[in-house]
């Protein structure tokens, strides 16, 4: 059956309540902002703007809105970035013991979304991820996992400076097909609440895609 068409109408209110999201959150960043901001993110301050890298590009925030590389991020990646920057906290991103999302509080009605749009959207993309694998981790901020990771191979990637991603792949075989897991650095939920956490692992993905 042919999906159902998209209403470019509901579209627009969409980008429009993430637009508005996104101010109200930078509004309660900048009202103050916080003196160790640059620091918790970490980030690079110049004036009243903060510069750090996220999902593969030169991410500024500053009073009037998100950039993300060139152009003004209003959309979820934009949320996430607020969201992140709301909750920095002076501690570091501790990657291990890494955790399945399944394993972070109040996942469960986002368990299956994530397994669809940040895990499964990649399975069919291994040999091309496996080729790139350095391009990718390169551009993410990441490197290629140990060989104590379980799967054929993985990457270990930063979509935002504090909260990595521990991808592990396994190539199809006789008896079972091609398939992703995606884990969470072990204290993302510090920087993140649950749901962003699932849009962070689905961007990421996106993101990979892209890169390929």
């Amino acid at each position: 059956m042919d999906a159902e068409p998209v209403n470019p109408h509901e579209l627009d209110r969409q980008m429009s309540n993430y637009a508005d999201i996104i101010k109200q959150n930078l509004d309660r960043l900048y009202s103050p902002i916080s003196v160790d901001l640059a620091d918790n993110l970490p980030a690079q301050h110049v004036g009243e703007n903060f510069v750090f890298a996220a999902f593969g590009e030169r991410c500024q925030i500053g009073p009037h809105g998100i950039k993300l590389g060139a152009a003004d991020e209003t959309g979820p990646k934009g949320v996430i970035i607020s969201l992140y920057a709301l909750q920095a906290a002076p501690v570091c991103c501790q990657l291990t013991p890494f955790k399945a999302f399944r394993e972070i509080p109040d996942s469960m009605p986002y368990v299956g979304a994530f397994a669809s749009r940040a895990e499964r959207v990649l399975s069919y993309q291994i040999d091309g991820i496996e080729h790139h694998a350095d391009r990718i981790a390169n551009q993410l901020s990441g490197s290629q996992g140990s060989d104590n990771d379980a799967g054929d191979f993985s990457l270990i990637v930063y979509p935002l400076p504090k909260v990595a991603l521990n991808y592990i792949f396994y190539r199809a075989d006789d008896d079972f097909p091609a398939s992703v897991t995606c884990l969470f650095s072990n204290n993302s939920g510090t920087f993140l609440p649950t749901d962003a956490l699932a849009d962070t692992g689905e961007y990421t993905s996106k993101k990979i895609l892209d890169i390929l």
